[in-house]
């Protein structure tokens, strides 16, 4: 059967196998009912330096409905962030906030305590010096805590910012000092080791607190969740309510670290007024509604996933499931079903290269069954794009069509339920979008940086045009420079770069924020991005080249393929480094005699899903013995030369080179966003890049100069 095959496709995609055990509890069932959801088993102060002054006009737009408003929505849209969870647990104490899994089960915890918990950890902060302005930090994955820190933070006046786990003991000092964090919270023991080796540097700090469940830690400076809590008993409630109700729209409310790309992490500055606005952005723009579920999955140091699983479901009302961890990813999205999904390229890409890799197994009667229900989800997703649902005989094949195989489809994956997706922090290939559009799943492109607060443009729901961001938000201007740059103003500009007037004044310039991507405008103001200012190619012949095209040609082209960095700036044509995805790497090995045995692959890529960048000596001797195979080459040549087909004269790869592991965050080479850094990459592998060219016997040839 094909569900089989899906349910492998999935834990290929996000390396886990799926368990069929009951994974709710009573409690959870019943917080669901009253929350009118089924279980997916069941049936179913001041002045800071460098600050931007925000236009009163801006804030005038953000606080006076620009579209009609009813009830309670109105209400909560015109809060801050911090009084909309005051708000929702008025409205619906006994409605679940958020879910974690404990004990196999996934247990809620009610909007009521949600907002008891904010209030202590705000009063705990108050306790231990946080003064309105004050800056705390939080390092650790996405889980409740840090949502509570974060929240409880901007109720006392004070300005959280988060740490990526992924960020070497150098980069968390930095960032702490130049936040100058008081306090900090941490995941577990090893992030704590890592805090343990600077201390003797980080002369703010003051307090170390851990998150839930994690060992405790024999430290003066270290105290757990539960004892920071403790800390505020002393405060009165009083004393929180009157900082919450001081706060100003254009008050400084958290700081977002740019992942660092082209150089150390800028603080952003974003006020709360950005933090409103956007909540209120994406609850209109998704009809996002109490009713509506979401997965947190992805680093809440980056602005997408604190707008979706903070700013968007404090707004909305609806309740978040927080990810056990990355690993376990796709067991999660199956039990959960999200009606609402946020994902980075990266995780479509891996859906798309591990559905297509299992569909293409199908045959016989079943092959015909399922290109016909893909042709017809096809078209009835071109109509959704323009806002059009299907009729007539369409209507009822496309009936027809989920109930045999794009429902089935949908729910092997953990989209069963899903009413919206959404792609954003990077472009995503089209490729990708028609692709999964076949199987009855519409992907929307949003566009924006964390200057903007994460929001530009975006393909709302019956405007969506592949290849597009859409069209821009609520409010929000774009215009294009002379040469291209997209240009932003509007409630979503940052206050600027803290402790950074210069580097602000050279990106707000006029009013405009200047975004660093080049893009193009069609006639209906749809927004294109070609690529990132700094990225484009020039050749030796002076063509100008998207490396971000090419990159993306080849990924699509086979899913062993896990980094392209395309390579040509001032040289006669185009190379490329690529690497391989690991567990892909094995099952190559695998089928060409590389691993023994098929148990000894599943250790491999247990050692791989324990640690993703796994330094296992056995691991690496395979991906060279693979990156080494005469098949395996012969197969990149395959695939990069059906890439060059769609791909014009000057953008096709001539040569590439194949490293015989993947980059990594490590070593510098790609962002905690997965994000490859190209200057460091140009750098570091500039002597492979320059023998590309100059040694005729150098790397892969795909096609002669």
């Amino acid at each position: 059967m094909l569900l089989p095959s899906l349910a492998d496709a999935v834990h290929t995609c996000v390396c886990l196998d799926s368990h069929g055990s009951q994974i709710y509890d009573q409690s959870t069932e019943n917080a669901l009912r009253r929350h009118g959801q089924r279980s997916s088993h069941g049936s179913g102060p001041g002045q800071t330096e460098g600050l931007l002054p925000v236009p009163s006009t801006d804030l005038e737009r953000l606080f006076t409905d620009h579209r009609p408003l009813k009830g309670s929505r109105a209400i909560i849209q015109s809060l801050l962030i911090p009084q909309r969870a005051m708000e929702q647990a008025k409205r619906r104490p006994a409605d679940p906030a958020y879910f974690r899994k404990e004990g196999g089960k996934w247990r809620p915890t009610t909007w009521e305590t949600y907002a008891s918990q904010i209030r202590r950890a705000g009063k705990a902060m108050i306790a231990l010096g946080v003064e309105p302005g004050g800056t705390v930090c939080v390092l650790g994955f996405t889980c409740p805590e840090w949502a509570i820190f974060d929240i409880g933070c901007m109720a006392a006046g004070g300005v959280p910012a988060g740490i990526y786990t992924t960020n070497a003991p150098e980069e968390c000092e930095y960032i702490l000092n130049h936040a100058e964090a008081i306090l900090l919270l941490v995941e577990n023991e090893e992030q704590w080791q890592k805090i343990r080796r600077i201390r003797g540097n980080l002369p703010y700090l003051k307090h170390i607190i851990t998150m839930k469940h994690a060992p405790r830690i024999d430290d003066p400076q270290v105290m757990d969740w539960d004892a920071f809590l403790a800390k505020g008993e002393g405060i009165e409630d009083s004393e929180l309510d009157a900082r919450m109700a001081a706060l100003e729209p254009d008050q400084l409310a958290k700081l977002i670290y740019t992942s660092g790309t082209t150089g150390p992490p800028k603080g952003v500055m974003l006020s709360h007024g950005n933090l409103a606005w956007v909540g209120n952005g994406l609850v209109e723009l998704s009809d996002w509604h109490a009713g509506d579920r979401t997965i947190s999955f992805l680093p809440l140091s980056h602005i997408a996933e604190q707008n979706m699983s903070i700013h968007g479901a404090l707004t909305a009302g609806s309740p978040v499931y927080y990810a056990e961890s990355f690993q376990k990813l796709a067991d999660n999205i199956k039990e959960v079903q999200p009606t609402l999904f946020l994902a980075v390229p990266r995780i479509w890409e891996k859906f798309y290269a591990a559905l297509r890799s299992n569909l293409a197994q199908v045959g016989g009667l079943k092959k015909g069954v399922l290109g016909w229900a893909m042709r017809v989800a096809g078209k009835v997703t071109k109509g959704r794009m323009g806002g059009r649902e299907p009729t007539g005989i369409l209507a009822i094949e496309y009936a027809l069509a989920r109930r045999l195989v794009l429902d089935k489809i949908k729910s092997a994956i953990g989209l069963g339920r899903v009413r919206m997706c959404i792609s954003g922090a990077a472009p995503i290939a089209r490729e990708i979008l028609e692709f999964m559009a076949g199987l009855d799943i519409l992907i929307n492109e949003v566009y924006g940086l964390s200057e903007a607060t994460g929001g530009i443009s975006f393909n709302r729901m019956g405007k969506v045009r592949f290849g597009s961001v859409g069209t821009s938000l609520p409010d929000v201007e774009v215009r294009l420079a002379d040469d291209g740059e997209i240009l932003a103003k509007g409630p979503n500009r940052f206050l600027g770069y803290y402790k950074d007037e210069a580097a602000t004044a050279e990106t707000v310039v006029d009013g405009w924020l200047r975004s660093g991507d080049i893009g193009r405008l069609d006639s209906d103001g749809y927004l294109y991005i070609v690529d990132r200012k700094k990225h484009i190619i020039i050749t030796a012949g002076g063509k100008n080249i998207t490396p971000a095209n090419i990159e993306y040609a080849i990924q699509a082209r086979d899913s062993i393929i896990s980094h392209v960095h395309a390579h040509g700036d001032r040289r006669p044509y185009v190379s490329a480094l690529v690497t391989l995805d690991p567990v892909k790497a094995i099952d190559f090995g695998l089928q060409h005699g590389l691993v023994e045995s098929p148990e000894k692959a599943e250790t491999l890529k247990s050692a791989l899903r324990n640690d993703p960048g796994a330094g296992d000596s056995e691991v690496h001797a395979l991906l060279k013995a693979v990156a080494n195979s005469p098949e395996l080459r012969q197969r990149l040549v395959k695939a990069v030369r059906e890439a060059n087909a769609k791909l014009s004269r000057v953008e096709q790869v001539k040569r590439i080179y194949l490293l015989d592991r993947e980059l990594s965050i490590e070593e510098g080479e790609i962002t905690p966003t997965m994000k490859v850094k190209r200057r460091k990459v140009e750098k570091k592998f500039a002597p492979i890049f320059d023998r590309l060219y100059e040694d005729e016997s150098f790397g892969i040839v795909i096609m002669e100069k």
